[in-house]
Formats: structure tokens, C-alpha cells, sequence
């Protein structure tokens, strides 16, 4: 079975084993993943979620996030 290319916020929350809201917050922070809006409905692509997560990867537990 194929996934779409696009998820809901609550697929992502799973996907990323967080919650609902603190994808919220990281939306309203900015913080978090690219998304885009069709009226009131969030969705995200799940290649900038894929990009999210490369761009949060770390060797040492002195890195930060997206530096290389």
C-alpha cells in the first residue's frame, strides 16, 4: 500500500511520536515541519516532513539542530 503525499496533523504526530498540539505550537513557533492550509485544514507534505527530520539530525549531544 502507497501513502499519500499528503498527511494530517495527526498522522504526522504519530509519525514524529508526538501529540497533536505540540505540532500546533511548533506551527504557531514555527518550529516545526513545513505545512500548508486549504481553508481551515492543516496538511503536511510528507517530504518536508522527511526534511524536518534531516534537518534535526545530530552526532554529538553538543550539536545543534541543523548545523553541519
Amino acid at each position: 500500500m502507497t501513502r499519500s503525499p499528503l498527511a494530517t496533523p495527526a498522522e504526522v504526530a504519530n509519525y514524529l511520536h508526538t501529540t497533536v498540539a505540540s505540532l500546533a505550537q511548533q506551527r504557531y513557533k514555527g518550529t516545526g515541519p513545513k505545512y500548508f492550509k486549504d481553508g481551515k485544514r492543516v496538511l503536511y507534505r510528507w517530504s518536508d516532513v522527511e526534511a524536518y527530520i534531516e534537518s534535526r539530525l545530530m552526532t554529538r549531544t553538543d550539536d545543534r539542530p541543523g548545523a553541519a
